[in-house]
Parts: C-alpha cells; sequence; structure tokens
C-alpha cells in the first residue's frame, strides 16, 4: 500500500497534469472557431466548383482529348494525399485516419492500382512509413496548429500537377478528417484527378449546353488547376479544424479524468492517514495501560 508521502506526490501530479490539460483545451477552443468559420466559409465555393466541373467532365467525358487534370492519366498509378497533423494529444484524431488509409489502399492493391502516398502532418507521415515504407514517396510538414494559408494549397496544387504531367501518377485522391463538429470528425476521401462524374448523370449529349468564351482549352487551363489547388486548401482548412475540435474534446476528456483521479487519490489518503492516526491512538492507550 503506497504511504502517504507517496499519494501526496500523485495527488501533486495529477493536479500539474490536470493544469496542463485544461490550459491546452482553453488554447485548443480558441483556435478552433477561427479555424471553424474559415473551414465553412469554403465549403460553399468549392463545392460550387466541384460541382460545375463534375458537371463538365459528364458532358464532355466522350471527347478524345481531354486536358489530363480532367481525365487522369492512362496508367493505373494512384496517388494518395494524407492530411493529419504535427501534434498528438488529440484523440482518435490521426488513428482513425490512418485506419481509414489502410483500408483505401488495400482496396486500390485489390483493384490493381499502384498506390503512392504523400502524407501532409508528421503524425500520419509516421504511420505510414512504418504501415507503407516502399509506397510514401513524399513527407510534409503539416501546419502545426498555424493558420492554413492559400500558399500552401498552391504549392501542393503544382507539385500534383508535375507529377501528372511528368507521369508518375495517373490518379490523385484526398484522405481527410471533414469537420462535423468538435466531437466528430470524419474520414473522409475526395477524388481530384480524374474529376468524378454524376453517378444518376445519363445525358451522353450534354456537351452542346456549354459554350466556352474565349475557348475551351484556354478556359479549361486555367480552371482546372485552380480547382485542384481550391479543393485542398478547403481539405486543409477542414483537417486544421477538425484537429483542434479533436484537441479541444480530448483535453477536456482528459481534464476530467484527473479530476476524477484527485478525488480517488484525496480519499485513498485520507483514509489512509486515519488507519494511522488509529494505529497511533491503540498503541498509546496499550502503552498507557501497560504502565
Amino acid at each position: 500500500m503506497p504511504s502517504l508521502k507517496e499519494l501526496r506526490a500523485r495527488i501533486q501530479g495529477v493536479k500539474s497534469q490536470r493544469k496542463i490539460t485544461s490550459a491546452m483545451k482553453m488554447v485548443a477552443a480558441s483556435k478552433l472557431r477561427r479555424f471553424q468559420l474559415r473551414a465553412e466559409a469554403s465549403r460553399p465555393y468549392a463545392d460550387a466548383m466541384r460541382r460545375m466541373l463534375s458537371e463538365l467532365a459528364a458532358a464532355t467525358r466522350h471527347e478524345s482529348e481531354l486536358p489530363l487534370l480532367m481525365q487522369g492519366g492512362p496508367g493505373r498509378t494512384h496517388l494518395l494525399v494524407m492530411l493529419t497533423s504535427d501534434l498528438g494529444l488529440a484523440g482518435g484524431f490521426n488513428a482513425n485516419l490512418a485506419r481509414a488509409m489502410r483500408g483505401i489502399v488495400e482496396r486500390l492493391e485489390g483493384e490493381g492500382e499502384t498506390v503512392r502516398i504523400l502524407t501532409v502532418g508528421r503524425k500520419g507521415g509516421d504511420a505510414m512509413t512504418r504501415a507503407y515504407p516502399d509506397q510514401v514517396t513524399m513527407r510534409q510538414p503539416g501546419t502545426a496548429g498555424r493558420e492554413v494559408e492559400f500558399a500552401r494549397a498552391l504549392e501542393m496544387g503544382k507539385q500534383i500537377e508535375e507529377m501528372l504531367v511528368s507521369g508518375e501518377i495517373d490518379r490523385v485522391t484526398v484522405v481527410y478528417n471533414r469537420f462535423i463538429n468538435a466531437m466528430t470528425q470524419t474520414p473522409t476521401t475526395l477524388p481530384l484527378v480524374p474529376l468524378p462524374v454524376p453517378e444518376n448523370d445519363n445525358r451522353d449529349d450534354m456537351a452542346a449546353q456549354y459554350d466556352f468564351e474565349p475557348n475551351e482549352e484556354e478556359i479549361l487551363a486555367h480552371i482546372l488547376p485552380r480547382n485542384l489547388q481550391v479543393q485542398i486548401y478547403a481539405a486543409l482548412l477542414e483537417s486544421a479544424a477538425g484537429e483542434q475540435g479533436a484537441r479541444m474534446t480530448a483535453m477536456d476528456n482528459a481534464t476530467r479524468n484527473a479530476g476524477s483521479a484527485i478525488d480517488s487519490l484525496t480519499q485513498r489518503y485520507n483514509r489512509s492517514r486515519q488507519a494511522n492516526i488509529t494505529t497511533e491512538l491503540i498503541e498509546i492507550i496499550s502503552g498507557a495501560e501497560a504502565v
């Protein structure tokens, strides 16, 4: 049984941990509001652009000469872009995405595709390097809880486009945690290349409904790279908001658990102290009677 000194030390240690987790919860809560607003503000624009280009892909899918960012490459090399955090203490935020990622890799390989992985965030990079060391072709740092700048998505979009043009990859999918609320972040896949075609779309002669001005090639050459960057940026914002929500929830739970542990340890301390006092009184009384 622990001594009174050991119990006091444990109580003091848990109190110190509770201060840390409480502070981390407040920091995450302050960041969450800002990141949540930016993520929600990006959704209408990203969704509208994705929907418009998906319809355009459906309208032009029978044409032989389509831009690479619209139809993808001729091979079966699939790049998975995984967005996680640099820091831990965020509950299952990274572990859930890593589990979903392993399922996606197994499915794609079962379909005969060659999988390559680009990780953004140290936690995802570590997990994928352990699971698929030969398939992780690039590791990039995450945002480490800082603001997500569009320049980051611009750089990633250019890197992916260069890999497509060089023939290194043929398809691209982003895997990230979509922010639902502070307690829920859902692992989500976002196909970027080739552009997804609506499943219920059977309009084979829709191309006539689209008029391009000044011309089709010039517009698509501008809008397709921009769409790639916008979708990556929206996913980065969703992941950043989800990270702060998961960390706030995890630190709130840790703070509550620390409080319960302090109560339990305090109760054990008081019982041990009372037992020691009772033992000392018995020894004194027994000594007095013996005299």
